[in-house]
């Protein structure tokens, strides 16, 4: 059986969709077979990489006018595209019974077809973003290393302890993934080390360095690892996606102590 993994942070701008994107590419690359869901009504994923518009998104399987129809990117990635259609869907499911798990009753057609499913959710902590929790076993937190992007974790962490409490028993916090990082600047530094005191060992000892690259790839429409495979984005996401499986594949046990410095 699949697992389903949301990327969520309600701060746009901080690398997830990029994430979302580049872990899934990155575990491909590592041997599994990935579906990526484009959860957010902006459809950044989806125009990421040049997905044009097909005729059953993740709005119409949310409406209930059809199942998810996954679209090839390429050999075992798939993805469950967005529109700007979605964007009503808060409003158009409010009175839907049971409308934190539609999403949850959808991935049960799929999920024994993968090996992981990641939901790239909207920069929100509404009704697209529960169903995403109610759905998922583990909560990746792409978080870019500026003062701003620090603001709401505990916010964040308040909506992922009320779920597991009262929804998805199942459901915890994967890890924080620290993006944009530039090991010269010290407003970097000083960001990550803020994030070890109140997350401690789930922070990711891989960081994200700041690479042209990651930000030119969308525009190519593709992944890192098709655009630019000896870049320092590609080397990042693949070490990255590897420590997301040693630490799911061990159970979630503590990662090293010793973070891991990188050269800008």
């Amino acid at each position: 059986m699949g697992i389903v993994v949301s990327l969520l942070n309600h701060k746009g701008g901080v690398g997830k969709t990029t994430s979302a994107i580049n872990i899934g590419a990155g575990l491909v690359e590592l041997g599994k077979r990935v579906l990526l869901i484009d959860l957010d009504p902006q459809a950044n994923l989806t125009i990421s990489l040049g997905i044009p518009r097909q005729r059953s998104t993740i709005y119409e399987a949310l409406r209930g006018e059809s199942e998810l129809v996954a679209y090839t990117h390429k050999p075992n990635l798939d993805i469950v595209t967005s529109s700007l259609d979605l964007s009503g869907a808060e409003m158009e499911l409010i009175n839907e019974a049971g409308r934190e798990f539609i999403l949850r009753e959808l991935l049960g057609q799929v999920v024994d077809d993968y090996d992981y499913i990641l939901i790239d959710c909207p920069p929100s902590l509404g009704l697209l973003t529960l169903n995403a929790l109610t759905s998922s076993r583990y909560v990746l937190i792409p978080l870019q290393t500026e003062f701003l992007a620090v603001q709401g974790l505990a916010k964040i962490k308040q909506v992922i302890d009320k779920v597991r409490f009262r929804l998805n028993k199942q459901v915890e916090m994967a890890g924080v993934i620290a993006t944009m990082y530039d090991s010269r600047r010290v407003l970097n530094r000083d960001v990550v080390d803020t994030i070890h005191k109140y997350f401690g060992d789930k922070v990711f000892n891989t960081y994200v360095r700041d690479n042209v690259a990651l930000a030119e790839a969308p525009a190519q429409r593709k992944d890192i690892f098709e655009y630019s495979p000896k870049s320092s984005g590609a080397q990042d996401y693949l070490d990255l996606s590897r420590e997301f499986l040693d630490r799911v594949e061990n159970g979630m046990s503590a990662a090293a102590p010793t973070q891991r410095e990188q050269e800008a």
